[in-house]
């Protein structure tokens, strides 16, 4: 505020301003109820503040005593802690207290702004008010004098206005008159006469500015100023209020900054250890690592954990330890590079909780995961990589030393190409294979590994053509000349497996003969890389060496295939064959899942149902028949029967080779399925918009995707759907229910 140099003063600057004066003053004196209301209803307000602050107390000790046991120790601890509760239990039991004392603060400093504030408020605010009421009625009476002095002055212009008019009628009559001489000695007094008056007209006139200036220069001003001594002293008294208020509210704000600077020095008594370490105390039990794995032989083909180190598996070894050697020092680097970008972020957040920067935490968080999710993919090729190169090293040596590697590049074949390797042929948009920038030796995907370390080196063209010509007449020998078969169907080549047994195989071992035709009759449409082989009936073994007792396979693993007959000799009834026109997953009891392409056994055809038997290696099961292609039947190749302990002679078993049912690339979406029949008609619910599960008992979706529905939403707005086999909700505003 502006500091004045003398103390003002009414009367002497506002001279007559009573009035105005008067209403500022009643005006200041009428705030005085507003001001002690105002702390009447802070009052009320701290009250209430008591109440709910005590309240709120209240209902927290309640929870924490519900929860004291499981949030100090858990729910199942191996020992009951008793009475004893967390550190930071007793925090929280401390910051409660302090809320109870603080409401018992505010408590009494509601009751003390009435008493020592409101109230002195209302009493000075009557006592002023009678104040300002006496000089209102003293300011009258001093007017009142005025008016009168001003009323006397007027009446005696009046009486000086008459005889004036007087003395004009009588000299008028002094004219005319009869007896001139009294007429002008009646004039003559008249003159006299308002003399006297006009004399005295001009007295009345002084003295009553003289009573004007005594009530405007020294009446009203002394009023006045009296009137200002009382408006400030009612100001005088609200600072004393306001400083009572004031202080009152001091006082308490600093009981409760004492109370909070208790609970604060609890709080940095909570150390963040100490509530780890009662948990630790009470739930410490006997815990054992899980077992590693280890190797569990086949049901139907038994064997021990000894490497297979012939010169056919040295090869697939000496290719695997070269993939993995090569890959290490990348991954490696890799792995280091990621690491260190894991530890900058997390500094980062770490400066983040420290204050010294400003980001958002969990977006930094949600990158360290992401960040670290990374680490560990690339962590895991790391480790594969090292635990290949460490076993295969352990168990053959160093095989990569002197190897001639291949220089291969992935390669789509748009053209006939037999693999080398296989004598199998590569053909198809989505075939892919390998080919050796080198020598132009050429192989399927599956048979990349499979492929000695044997490169010449670059070659020319005409020396490429020469290798080519060798390699094929090589892969040729290996395959068994098809007879009596159509020409696009290729035997495969008899299977063969070294000995590392230490027991008898269970006598369903499979092979199967193969060959490739010459010449095929029409070029069929490119196809998929062909289909995982199906597996024939395995000939029992002829016990020419010891054996021991093994238990039969069980019937779960592997039936016996109709084409042979109960000495395991194939018949000569042909089987119809199929093609999986599109890639199917079981969702029910009887149902067999298989990928697109791949060559099945019909077993029973479909009886109206839509559905059809088939057998896909060792397994059966429904499929539907519109993912089927029916294949022309074939006469079956002749198996020779099984002799002595010989692994070479094993029946035959044919694939189709031919694409023609296939024209389109990538992986196709197939038909609805219709329901079994006897099955109860099936609903479907279709994915309105894109959802991600936030649990493992929900299911992703995609818009368009369709479902099967198992049950509709139930009132709790979750609908049960099944996808792959597997039954999990969906939110039902996110699906739309159709029949099918």
């Amino acid at each position: 505020m502006a500091e004045v140099e003398a103390a003002p003063s009414f009367g002497a600057e506002l001279k007559d301003g009573f009035k105005p004066a008067n209403v500022w003053v009643a005006n200041g004196i009428a705030w005085l109820d507003d001001i002690q209301q105002f702390f009447r209803d802070r009052s009320a307000l701290e009250k209430e503040h008591s109440a709910r602050l005590n309240a709120l107390a209240k209902k927290y000790f309640e929870k924490k005593n519900k929860k004291s046991a499981s949030l100090s120790v858990g729910d199942t601890p191996a020992m009951t802690p008793g009475s004893l509760e967390s550190a930071s239990l007793v925090t929280w039991t401390t910051q409660l207290k302090t809320l109870e004392s603080r409401a018992d603060e505010h408590e009494r400093y509601a009751n003390d702004l009435v008493t020592k504030v409101a109230d002195p408020l209302k009493f000075y605010s009557s006592k002023f008010e009678e104040l300002r009421k006496r000089h209102v009625e003293y300011a009258d009476k001093l007017e009142g004098e005025r008016d009168s002095s001003y009323a006397g002055l007027r009446k005696t212009k009046g009486k000086y206005d008459s005889v004036c008019q007087e003395v004009e009628s009588k000299r008028k009559k002094t004219e005319s008159a009869f007896d001139k001489a009294k007429a002008q000695s009646n004039y003559q007094q008249q003159i006299f006469e308002m003399n006297n008056l006009k004399n005295t007209y001009l007295i009345t006139i002084n003295v009553t500015n003289k009573q004007k200036e005594k009530y405007y220069h020294e009446y009203v001003p002394e009023l006045m100023d009296s009137l200002q001594d009382l408006a400030e002293f009612k100001t005088m008294k609200l600072n004393g209020l306001w400083t009572v208020a004031a202080d009152l509210e001091s006082s308490m704000l600093q009981q409760s900054n004492e109370q909070v600077g208790h609970m604060n020095r609890e709080i940095q008594r909570n150390l963040p250890h100490l509530d780890s370490l009662m948990y630790i105390q009470h739930n410490q039990g006997s815990w054992q690592e899980p077992a590693d794995k280890v190797f569990e032989p086949s049901p139907v083909w038994h064997d021990d954990d000894t490497m297979v180190t012939d010169d056919s598996a040295k090869v697939y070894l000496r290719n695997v330890l070269n993939k993995s050697k090569s890959q290490l020092g990348d991954l490696r680097r890799e792995v280091d590079k990621k690491r260190r970008e894991v530890e900058g972020i997390k500094r980062v957040k770490q400066r983040i909780r420290e204050g010294t920067e400003q980001k958002d935490e969990v977006q930094v968080v949600t990158q360290i995961f992401a960040m670290q999710e990374d680490l560990h993919q690339v962590d895991r090729k790391r480790l594969t990589a090292e635990v290949e190169t460490s076993t295969i090293t352990a168990a053959v040596g160093d095989v990569t030393l002197g190897a001639k590697n291949h220089n291969f590049k992935s390669q789509t074949f748009k053209i006939p190409t037999n693999c080398d390797l296989c004598g199998e042929r590569i053909w198809g948009l989505s075939a892919k294979g390998f080919d050796c920038r080198d020598c132009g030796y050429t192989c399927h995907s599956k048979c990349e590994m499979k492929v000695p370390a044997e490169c010449p080196g670059e070659l020319s063209k005409e020396e490429r053509k020469k290798y080519k010509s060798e390699r094929q007449t090589a892969a040729s020998t290996l395959l068994k000349p098809a007879t009596g078969t159509p020409d696009h169907v290729a035997e495969l080549p008899t299977l063969s497996r070294s000995n590392t047994m230490n027991s008898l195989s269970s006598g369903y071992a499979a092979s199967a003969n193969r060959s490739m035709s010459g010449s095929i009759s029409a070029p069929p449409a490119p196809s998929e890389e062909a289909p995982p082989e199906p597996s024939g009936p395995r000939p029992s073994i002829s016990t020419t060496r010891k054996s021991r007792l093994v238990a039969p396979p069980p019937a779960a693993y592997i039936s016996e295939l109709p084409s042979s007959s109960a000495d395991g000799s194939a018949t000569s009834k042909p089987e119809q064959k199929g093609k999986m026109l599109y890639t199917f997953d079981a969702s029910g009891d009887g149902e067999i899942s298989v990928p697109e392409g791949r060559d099945v056994t019909i077993l029973e055809p479909d009886d109206g149902s839509g559905w059809v038997k088939v057998r896909a290696g060792y397994k059966e099961g429904l499929v539907p028949a519109t993912y089927l292609e029916i294949l022309p039947s074939a006469p079956a190749a002749i198996a020779p029967q099984h002799t002595g302990s010989s692994f070479s002679n094993r029946p035959t078993s044919t694939y189709s080779n031919s694409g023609s049912s296939i024209g389109t690339v990538g992986k196709k979406k197939g038909p609805a399925v219709a329901p079994r029949r006897g099955a109860k008609k099936l609903k479907y619910a279709v994915a309105l918009y894109d959802y991600t599960a936030q649990t493992d008992a929900e299911h992703n979706m995609a818009e368009g995707e369709r479902f099967v529905l198992v049950k509709e939403d139930p009132g709790d707005g979750w609908a049960e759907v099944e996808k792959g086999g597997a039954t999990k909700s969906v939110p039902a505003s996110y699906v739309q229910i159709e029949q099918a």
